[in-house]
């Protein structure tokens, strides 16, 4: 039996950069995975609402499945698409939902809660992706309360997708001060800090929960990296949907 502090902790993003597994071997690697030794560890099934339609089809065609897929349903459009994500999703007994995760156009968190609150079924967790080029601080406050989560993105495709240390403390101490649960998505794929073939420089899932741990026991710094109290990004397109 694995410590609580690891149980679900990783969720089951193959669909996705970089990986982009197809979704005919996706599926049961995740099964696999879900049934094997490292069971314990493994989180729900990414999709992103675009792609619901296509999970269902190789559902439709599984052999003797052991039961419903949990999984957590991305939406990078925003508050419009939640009450459709959260339809496609429901409308297959293949289906669990356990998560819906949407992403926030700057100053946008607020409005996003709301969708997630008003579409989301009890026991669903949800997620709120705050934008880096905003004022973090007032997103994190409109989420504070709330039920919901964060999700700050900590890598990508480019350089600049990736925060620097400074930011990504930064965040992780403005979060733990507000007794806001949150997640972080992309460029954890390794447990500790290295530099990929790419030349980016990514953060390591086991340095991110010492450094939550750390923040748990300071105080939350006053300044934002960049200026205060708005973090600074260099300009990047609209989140990938992961």
């Amino acid at each position: 039996m694995s410590h609580p502090l690891y149980r679900r902790l990783f969720d089951d993003a193959a669909l996705f950069p970089p990986g982009d597994a197809p979704m005919g071997e996706a599926v049961p690697a995740h099964r696999e995975y879900r049934s094997g030794w490292r069971g314990d560890h493994v989180g729900p099934f990414l999709v992103a609402d675009g792609r619901v339609a296509e999970l269902r089809a190789v559902l439709a065609r599984e052999q003797d499945p052991p039961g419903p897929l949990e999984v957590a349903v991305t939406v990078p459009g925003g508050p419009e698409g939640i009450g459709a994500a959260v339809e496609s999703v429901l409308a297959d007994p293949a289906l669990r939902l356990v998560g819906i995760e949407a992403a926030a156009a700057p100053g946008a968190a607020a409005a996003v809660a709301a969708g997630l609150t008003r579409h989301s079924p009890p026991g669903v967790s949800g997620f709120v992706e705050v934008s880096r080029q905003g004022d973090v601080r007032a997103d994190l406050d409109a989420l504070a309360g709330t039920g919901l989560s964060a999700k700050f993105r900590t890598g990508g495709l480019t350089p600049e997708a990736h925060p620097d240390e400074a930011e990504l403390a930064a965040f992780t101490a403005a979060a733990v001060s507000r007794d806001l649960p949150f997640k972080c998505t992309a460029g954890l794929h390794h447990a500790v800090r290295h530099t990929t073939a790419e030349g980016f420089e990514q953060h390591g899932f086991l340095n991110l929960l010492v450094a939550t741990a750390a923040a748990l026991d300071a105080p939350e710094p006053t300044t934002w990296p960049g200026s205060c109290p708005t973090a600074t990004a260099p300009p990047w397109p609209t989140p990938p949907p992961g």
